[in-house]
């Protein structure tokens, strides 16, 4: 027999109704200030490489060719990262993963300070990625899990802001130390802020409960975790959990398995779908990025104004990712759309070169970048939550490795087309508006297909109860 919410019957306690029927709880706003914090420190390192590119191009006399291959190194161990740690967190759990994640980017964000050749830059990003790949589905994949209904894709877009926030302060940082210590300084106190953030973790980051029932985890190891979102859980009734709405993957292990595993039934198509949209979504989000002050400063933007407005704009486009969220999380994908189509005119207007030296060029440009992120937080929030819980780090992690390869091809593809004049800072702009179309049509075919996936969803046997 299976418990809902309150009560006993049998000893056995249904993980998924259980987390399902809980109202929004202080745990759950300690796991959200966790994980966005873990993002926070993610995009502070993972950004720190756009706003100090000025300083390296200067002193290390970078080439736009070779000022690509250091941007696009990060994106380039991000890609990998994301695999590995993905799948690492589907087998041993989202807490290790994490936790060790960081502690890596830490490390490989300090020394990167110590870089004094391009090819050394290149290598410490390529390396410091994998790192900062590895944990973004983890914790995707952590909160969707232990969010009430409703509130999941919501959960993700907020510990995203985390991200967001932390990419848009390392502007803030980098101005702040980069004039007086070199882009060096910049390096080694990020880096020790993350590895403080670390120690932390091992004290206070939870462990997934549905990821533990869907594994078979004894209910002595799940029950406690359930405790925290409920202290009031009578956990001597029970002596089993089960998790009634998933199948039993516990038998899928291996990657091919699971990558399997993401084409079942609407998942065929969903899957292609979600890796098409996020790789529209990156490259803008990521050709932003890489070469958003640049681009500015280009156009005739001051440096330490080109790098305000960028922080700005990452700010206010993460927020603007939680509040479409709010507002659209029931509709379905489709209405995600809105920011990126809102987007795709301001792309064309800035790119056509009739804003330049105008009014209207940098407000153009600021809600520009805005409805990017915008956009782009909204996607990310829905590349797991379709998936089992089994492999729904793993499903994460995929829509990641793709999306990798519009963020590595952004920064290379940048460097060789779209620097070196206003001519060529332009046609990035207007690029951009055609990546954010193809966004729009991944989301509306994405919207028709989630709503099949309910109802097979609905029909799907349960994981069986564990002792």
């Amino acid at each position: 027999m299976v418990q809902g919410v309150g009560g006993s019957q049998g000893g056995t306690l249904d993980v998924a109704k259980f987390l399902g029927g809980l109202p929004f709880t202080r745990f759950h706003v300690q796991l959200l200030i966790i994980c966005s914090l873990v993002t926070f420190f993610d995009g502070l390192d993972f950004a720190l490489i756009s706003f100090t590119l000025p300083y390296l191009r200067e002193e290390m006399a970078l080439t736009d060719e070779m000022t690509g291959f250091v941007s696009s190194a990060a994106f380039l161990g991000q890609m990998i990262g994301s695999l590995v740690g993905s799948y690492l967190a589907d087998i041993y759990g989202r807490r290790p993963v994490i936790i060790w994640c960081t502690i890596l980017s830490a490390v490989f964000t300090f020394v990167t300070g110590f870089a004094n050749t391009p090819e050394m830059l290149i290598v410490l990003r390529l390396i410091g990625g994998l790192a900062i790949g590895g944990l973004l589905a983890p914790a995707w994949s952590i909160n969707i899990e232990s969010m009430p209904a409703g509130k999941k894709a919501r959960a993700v877009t907020i510990i995203m802001l985390g991200f967001s926030f932390g990419g848009a302060m390392a502007g803030q940082v980098t101005n702040w130390l980069a004039p007086q210590y070199g882009w060096e300084g910049v390096f080694f106190f990020c880096g020790a802020a993350t590895g403080v953030l670390a120690i932390a973790l091992f004290f206070v980051m939870p462990e997934s409960a549905r990821w533990m029932a869907a594994k078979g985890k004894p209910a002595a190891e799940v029950l406690p975790v359930l405790r925290r979102f409920d202290p009031g859980l009578q956990v001597a009734n029970y002596t089993q959990v089960t998790l009634s709405d998933e199948r039993d993957l516990r038998g899928r292990v291996d990657p091919i398995a699971k990558f399997i595993e993401l084409f079942r039934g609407s998942l065929a198509y969903i899957t292609p779908l979600i890796w098409i949209t996020y790789f529209f979504s990156s490259f803008a989000i990521y050709l932003k990025a890489s070469f958003g002050v640049l681009f500015m400063e280009e156009l005739g933007i001051e440096r330490m104004t080109a790098a305000n407005l960028a922080s700005i704009g990452g700010m206010i486009g993460a927020v603007g990712g939680v509040v479409l969220l709010w507002a659209t999380e029931k509709r379905g994908p489709a209405w995600i759309a809105i920011a990126p189509f809102l987007g795709i005119p301001l792309a064309l207007w800035i790119g056509s070169g009739i804003l330049l030296d105008g009014p209207f060029f940098i407000p153009v440009i600021l809600l520009g970048g805005i409805m990017i992120g915008t956009g782009h937080a909204a996607v990310i929030s829905i590349t797991s939550i379709y998936y089992p819980s089994a492999v729904r780090s793993t499903g994460g992690g995929w829509a990641s490795f793709m999306a990798k390869f519009a963020a590595v091809a952004a920064p290379i593809l940048g460097g060789y087309y779209f620097l070196g004049s206003d001519a060529k800072v332009l046609d990035g702009y207007l690029f951009t508006g055609l990546c954010l179309a193809g966004v729009v049509i991944g989301l509306l075919m994405l919207s028709i297909y989630a709503r099949r996936l309910l109802a097979e969803q609905a029909a799907s046997p349960a994981v069986p109860a564990t002792a």
